[in-house]
């Protein structure tokens, strides 16, 4: 069933739920809610689930560049209301697709029910003379809302004090997003401490490998993902994540605590949308009334941090990829490097280095990660350590029991890109601008 998100990002279908809302709406005490946050958000366990969210542009199959009207999408949207799939079709505040894999105890399980859910709603949308596109930031349409609730009107008045980002984060991208379990309790390659630490580090160098969105209005932004770009711009405290320490549950607590709150709730009329108000402060105040539990969940929907804690970490920082089949490249990757211990651990040393980049600040608003974003592979050492991340990941996909097809894929994206130092979005300014840097073996961009 088509329907429409509370989180316009992310849906709770790939992994074990996070906590929903529950009664009765009593009002909270700061350490009640820091309990719950850290109890709900890193359940420990041996890595055996995986998970993947892939969005999607919707565009006109013969036309791209030509806008589609609501009521096509209305007409479209409507069709697909009567498969039966097995994952979770939602849609974005922009007319978005996305499709959520239920959690799934292996690699193939999810490529094998998302696939198949995929030719189910492409073969409806070609019969609307519609199309999927795998691009993280629309290049030629500028961001227009297709859905109109009390929870989007509020997100676009929070969001757009920030500029026009947030506008663009909401109706204009797409993504891959990756769900992995938080990993054992003890340390080790596998531990949650050290997997919250590698996302934070792994997830720049897969920023770099996966960008894919280098126009915005038809043109060149100097950014290989634009889409993540609007994230940073969004702000630290809606889109950013909390400094890393050894504490990664009371770190995030105290993350959830001391963001900003995006909108206060109401049956009947317009959602509140406060200022600047924490949710430690509206706990405090209790103006303009007490939170509840519900408000508590709610909450947490609306940080949008590159790692997601939600018992299971949601890792957010892929663009949506060209072809059919790309959203199964990343897909594989980050599933061996975290979930297979040798590979795991050699992610873990060969990113290490990356920290010093880092100084200290939270992703995605450090160096390393705005180098990523713009720069992609012609970073020298991002390259390095991304041929090393996907040698590791090939040698560890036969173990996790990866068709052949999917190392195949994976063997030649390393060859056509991540080896060159490129990434999708260089084949997008390449045709931009009638080149071709691959075959001059030249970085494009200079």
């Amino acid at each position: 069933m088509v329907e429409s998100q509370e989180d316009p990002d992310m849906s709770d279908a790939s992994t074990a739920p996070a906590g929903g809302c529950t009664k009765p709406h009593t009002a909270l005490s700061e350490a009640e809610v820091e309990a719950l946050v850290r109890g709900i958000c890193f359940k420990t366990g041996p890595p055996r689930r995986l998970g993947v969210e892939v969005e999607w542009l919707v565009h006109e199959l013969r036309a791209p560049q030509l806008p589609v009207t609501p009521e096509r999408l209305d007409a479209a949207y409507a069709a697909l209301r009567p498969l039966s799939l097995r994952s979770a079709l939602t849609v974005e505040p922009g007319g978005q697709l996305e499709l959520s894999s239920p959690p799934a105890a292996s690699l193939t399980d999810v490529i094998a029910t998302v696939s198949a859910d995929l030719d189910a709603v492409r073969a409806v949308l070609r019969g609307h003379g519609l199309t999927l596109v795998g691009l993280g930031h629309d290049p030629w349409h500028e961001p227009r809302r297709f859905l109109r609730e009390p929870r989007y009107d509020a997100m676009e008045a929070c969001l757009d004090r920030t500029g026009p980002s947030g506008r663009a984060m909401m109706c204009a991208s797409a993504s891959v997003q990756v769900c992995v379990d938080a990993g054992h309790e003890e340390p080790g390659p596998l531990g949650h401490v050290r997997r919250w630490w590698l996302a934070h580090h792994l997830g720049a160098v897969l920023v770099a490998v996966f960008a894919n969105s280098p126009l915005a209005g038809r043109r060149p932004t100097g950014w290989l993902s634009t889409r993540q770009l609007m994230w940073t711009r969004i702000g630290a405290g809606r889109a950013g994540g909390p400094p890393l320490d050894a504490d990664p549950r009371g770190a995030w607590a105290r993350h959830v605590l001391d963001s900003p709150v995006m909108c206060v709730r109401r049956d009947g009329g317009p959602w509140d949308v406060p200022e600047g108000l924490t949710f430690r402060e509206w706990i405090r105040t209790g103006v303009p009334r007490a939170p509840t539990r519900e408000d508590l969940d709610y909450h947490v929907t609306t940080l949008f941090p590159p790692v997601r804690p939600r018992g299971h970490l949601e890792l957010r920082m892929i663009d949506a990829q060209p072809g059919d089949d790309g959203w199964i490249v990343p897909l594989a990757v980050t599933a061996a490097l975290f979930d297979d211990p040798e590979a795991a651990e050699t992610a873990y040393r060969a990113v290490k280095p990356l920290a010093e980049r880092t100084l200290g600040m939270p992703a995605p608003h450090n160096p390393l990660w705005v180098d990523a974003a713009r720069s992609g592979l012609a970073d020298a050492e991002l390259r390095e350590v991304a041929v090393t991340c996907f040698t590791a990941a090939l040698d560890a996909l036969p173990r996790l029991g990866a068709a052949p097809e999917v190392v195949e894929a994976v063997t030649a994206y390393l060859d056509r890109y991540v080896v060159l130092g490129r990434c999708p979005a260089d084949d997008l300014l390449d045709r931009q601008r009638g080149t071709d840097g691959r075959a001059h073996g030249k970085d494009p961009r200079s």
